[in-house]
């Protein structure tokens, strides 16, 4: 515990002394003395914050005297997702008032407000409002402070769902392969057809390759139109890049509200990029059985007032995107180039080709490189994106990295979105990656057991288009992928997995599913990063995207909270829904240890994957397989769900403290390197009303502020490296530690 007599005072101090609560959280903190009258005379008869603080102590540490696992937890003696499983709900509570003390008074830079200073003393915020009416603290805070001290008590239960609970949930989903969905969407795109040829007529739209001859009907005109949709060019060259556009083709359904703020967007720079096939995804006519469905598709296309007030403020999340040439990155990997491989880990690292697969099929709204579209880095100029003449000499320079690398053994091909790059463009990588793998394999036959490098054994595909623009898997595409497995399989490759990100139920249609059946006629599997956002996060949202996934053969993957600051508010979900989310629905669906057998046979054979993935939950009697992991990217090294709420703001924000993922290999930069705090951009109330907006019932989210901290679940099996026969070095290279001498 730290000596409560010399707690900081933070620097809003005097002036926050002065200022008054307002009338709801007076009424709040009425609620929470009348509650708790062990409290109320502690604040009383305490004289100063430091006499409020060591009762609060005594009071919390009384009510865990019979456990002696919760301080053991507490000081960090016990450790790891089996002490988190043996804590109980009141653990909880205990835990966090107790790191509250601890870190009382403790200064936080928040880049939510653009580096203000944040300072957590949440027992003097209560000691200042109970005896003064002063503090400053906003409802939000004392809304948060009532829910922990009922969970303290005893009567803050939680509500564990029942699996008919979840399958209700999950029925108010549809998926975009409801036959009812599908001809809304045929609607749409005729809807969108019909205002492109006017454009065309119109010349508004000029194309030497995407013209009509003249003398064509109106209804020629369509039929030639629907030939098109199902090239890929068509929708890139297509993309809607203006509000107005947007509108019209939305059926001028935008509300006036909305268009003003995507003015603003455009006018400060913010890119727009839709493909016409997603934006037939979004719903005109909304009917009744699906009523919000499309919501989390909807805020994946229109920008939030948040994102356009911080866009040129924003900062880089990830410390990474600022390397700086010849310097170690945050993990103190030395790289061959800043723009082009990104290194976390010791045996995989991520290749951002410089083709037009450093562009994506569309702009998301929360994504995480919109730093990067700030400072012009990324954009959607596709032309002035296909490789120089000088591509392919440094593409040898680049793929040299994994070859003289003593850990590598996987390789990430994203961007951007590594299916935006041309075939010949990905051809010329994989042939690359191939002789490098064989390359490095014959190296190895030289060194001796226990100095060998890891041989390349896994290769990996980012894209969202099989969700975007499944226009994109073509049979060339596959054949492509299909001849490249054959051969590297060959020479020890063994894991081959697609990467994508469908975010809702409603992207998967039938053409998504086509494209991913010939991806998989490939023999390469299909994994799915789903980003765990505000409308992605409404119960029962996230089950039915797993079953549906399941249903055409993608494996979940990572379920990954959002990132960003306050430019990603609104999409932000809070990560006690995470936790939540976590442990009362994502389990139903956990494979039993005695089966993860036949999960790692899943990749032997892609072609009859959606049939054993229905044999396999039959026989575990699942509602769908939960193969992902919820993980947050760190701005430090790395993914965890390892935290703990260390403070609150006097908004109401909560202040997490992660540690690293102890169940991966790190650099051992982790030995030096602290843990990583976040604020988050709202609080849990903001969180719940905005629930509430979208038409959710906030007592089925029940328990949500009790969630208080998390750990990082193991990997699946069907995740693992292979072993590769043969002791590695345990040299590291391409790494420095901040000693001046490469290691």
């Amino acid at each position: 515990m730290v000596d409560l007599n010399s707690a900081p005072k933070g620097p809003e101090g005097h002036t926050l002394d002065r200022i008054a609560i307002n009338i709801k959280a007076h009424r709040l903190l009425a609620r929470i003395l009348q509650e708790n009258p062990e409290l109320e005379r502690i604040l009383r008869n305490s004289k100063n914050e430091t006499e409020a603080l060591v009762g609060v102590q005594k009071m919390v540490l009384a009510v865990c005297q019979d456990r002696p696992e919760v301080l053991a937890y507490q000081r960090g003696e016990s450790q790891g997702r089996e002490a988190f499983e043996k804590l109980e709900w009141r653990d909880y509570a205990a835990i966090r008032l107790l790191d509250y003390i601890d870190h009382a008074g403790r200064q936080f830079v928040d880049p939510n407000l653009r580096g203000e200073i944040a300072v957590s003393n949440p027992v003097r915020t209560l000691w200042l409002a109970a005896n003064h009416g002063t503090g400053g603290a906003k409802p939000f805070f004392f809304a948060d402070m009532l829910q922990l001290l009922r969970q303290l008590r005893g009567e803050g239960k939680r509500y564990i769902p029942s699996r008919d609970d979840l399958e209700s949930w999950m029925k108010r989903w549809p998926s975009g392969l409801d036959p009812r969905i599908v001809r809304l969407r045929e609607e749409n795109r005729d809807r969108i057809i019909g205002i492109l040829i006017d454009e065309i007529d119109e010349g508004s739209i000029r194309d030497t390759t995407y013209r009509f001859e003249p003398g064509l009907s109106r209804q020629q005109k369509q039929e030639k139109m629907l030939e098109w949709w199902n090239h890929q060019r068509f929708h890139l060259r297509f993309a809607v890049r203006s509000p107005q556009l947007l509108n019209r083709l939305l059926g001028n359904s935008l509300d006036p509200d909305t268009m003003k703020l995507l003015e603003r967007a455009r006018d400060k720079g913010i890119p727009f990029f839709v493909n016409p096939y997603y934006l037939s995804l979004l719903h005109v006519r909304v009917p009744y059985f699906a009523i919000g469905a499309d919501l989390a598709i909807r805020s994946y296309v229109l920008y939030s007032r948040q994102l356009i007030e911080e866009f040129g403020h924003i900062v880089a999340w990830e410390r990474e995107d600022e390397v700086r040439s010849g310097e170690p990155n945050v993990a103190g990997w030395l790289l061959p180039s800043e723009h082009n491989v990104h290194r976390r880990y010791p045996d995989m690292a991520i290749l951002i080709p410089d083709t037009t697969g450093r562009a994506c099929g569309g702009l998301c709204a929360s994504c995480q490189r919109m730093y990067d579209f700030q400072s012009g880095h990324l954009n959607f100029d596709l032309d002035a994106l296909r490789p120089k003449e000088t591509w392919s000499e440094k593409l040898k320079r680049l793929l040299a990295y994994w070859e003289e690398d003593s850990q590598l053994r996987d390789i990430l091909i994203t961007g951007g979105d590594a299916l935006m790059s041309t075939d010949v463009s990905l051809k010329q990588m994989l042939d690359g990656i191939l002789a490098m793998a064989r390359r490095k394999r014959e190296a190895n036959r030289q060194r001796p057991d226990g100095e060998k490098y890891a041989e390349m054994q896994r290769v990996r595909l980012g894209t969202r288009l099989p969700a975007y623009l499944p226009q994109r898997v073509t049979s060339e595409l596959v054949r492509l992928l299909s001849d490249f497995k054959d051969e590297a399989s060959k020479i020890g490759i063994s894991q081959f997995v697609i990467q994508t990100h469908f975010q809702s139920p409603m992207e998967i249609t039938p053409e998504s599913q086509a494209a991913v059946s010939q991806l998989l006629s490939a023999g390469w599997i299909v994994t799915n990063q789903l980003v765990f956002s505000a409308a992605a996060s409404r119960r029962g949202h996230t089950a039915k995207l797993r079953r549906v996934l399941g249903e055409i053969g993608v494996l979940p993957y990572y379920t990954f909270s959002v990132k960003g600051y306050m430019e990603n508010s609104d999409s932000f979900a809070t990560n006690a829904r995470v936790v939540q989310e976590q442990i009362e629905e994502k389990t139903f669906g956990r494979v039993p240890e005695k089966l993860h057998d036949h999960l790692r046979e899943l990749p032997l054979e892609t072609e009859s994957i959606v049939e054993r993935i229905a044999e396999l939950r039959a026989r575990a009697d699942l509602p769908f397989l939960a193969t992902d992991r919820n993980v947050l990217n760190l701005p430090g090294v790395g993914k965890s769900l390892s935290y703990r709420v260390i403070g609150i703001t006097r908004y109401g924000r909560r202040i997490l403290e992660f540690d690293h993922d102890a169940t991966r290999a790190h650099s051992p930069i982790l030995e030096k390197m602290g843990k990583v705090v976040i604020i988050e951009s709202k609080s849990i109330s903001e969180y719940l009303a905005q629930l509430e907006d979208m038409g959710e019932d906030p007592a089925d989210y029940d328990g949500l502020f009790g969630y208080s901290m998390g750990e990082t679940e193991p990997i699946m099996p069907l995740y693992e490296y292979p072993s590769l026969g043969f002791e590695i070095t345990r040299e590291l290279t391409n790494l420095r530690l901040n000693t001046g001498t490469d290691s």
